[in-house]
């Protein structure tokens, strides 16, 4: 029964160990999924060519592609590119405080003579006072700079032109994304087809990331479970 019992026994150490080494190269091959792309943030392409206009004699042709001489090489159209400089930075501060303050006492003087002689002036004299005071102060600032190139989704008849568009980078310690969204104004684009995030209206800037970095900065769930339920 021994001899058996032993037996049994390195046949399983034999087998996990054969299946521990079958699966070591199948978990050393198996890679991270890359950081997908947002469908909300993909590429708009250009609309397709419009048929040429019959020649009519004039100069000007009037078609869906005309651009002014004056525009040079600006994005104008649904599928062109510009760039969007990143200048963002904030900075709030706020402080406030309190001090009160109030005091009150009280003394009667009880008759030499009488039935209430037997009062001292310190048996019925009474005083008190309250004080409080109270400071705060909070202090938020941030910053974001760079690049991201986006394209025209839409062109509206006032000018305004809805841009958006994603960057992804894949690090070998992780991966960062970036997505923004916003109205920009023909004018404000320069000659170089760039536009500050400053004058973009409602614009929408996601920046974010994954691997052992993002993790590092992060805290642990059981110390978030504990900062939930302390009473401190």
């Amino acid at each position: 029964m021994t001899m058996l019992r032993t037996s049994l026994r390195h046949g399983l150490t034999a087998a996990l160990v054969v299946a521990l080494c079958a699966a070591t190269p199948a978990l050393a091959k198996k890679k991270k999924a890359p950081i997908q792309p947002d469908p909300d943030y993909a590429p708009t392409l250009s609309m397709p060519q419009p048929a040429p206009a019959v020649p009519n004699g004039a100069i000007f042709q009037a078609s869906n592609g005309y651009s002014a001489l004056t525009n040079g090489a600006r994005a104008a159209m649904v599928g062109d590119v510009l760039t969007i400089a990143l200048v963002e930075r904030t900075q709030a501060a706020k402080s406030n405080g309190a001090n009160t303050e109030r005091n009150g006492t009280i003394g009667l003087t009880p008759p030499a003579t009488g039935p209430f002689s037997f009062f001292s002036p310190s048996d019925i004299g009474a005083g008190g006072n309250t004080s409080f005071q109270g400071t705060g102060t909070a202090q938020q600032s941030n910053s974001l700079q760079g690049q991201i190139t986006a394209t025209i989704a839409e062109v509206y008849p006032n000018g305004t032109m809805l841009v958006r568009g994603e960057k992804l980078i894949s690090l070998n310690r992780g991966a960062e994304h970036i997505r923004f969204s916003g109205i920009v104004r023909a004018v404000d684009i320069s000659a170089e087809n760039v536009v500050p995030s400053s004058r973009v209206a409602n614009a929408q800037i996601i920046y974010g990331g994954t691997g052992e970095i993002a993790r590092a900065s992060q805290k642990g769930w059981l110390q978030r479970f504990f900062e939930i339920i302390s009473p401190f």
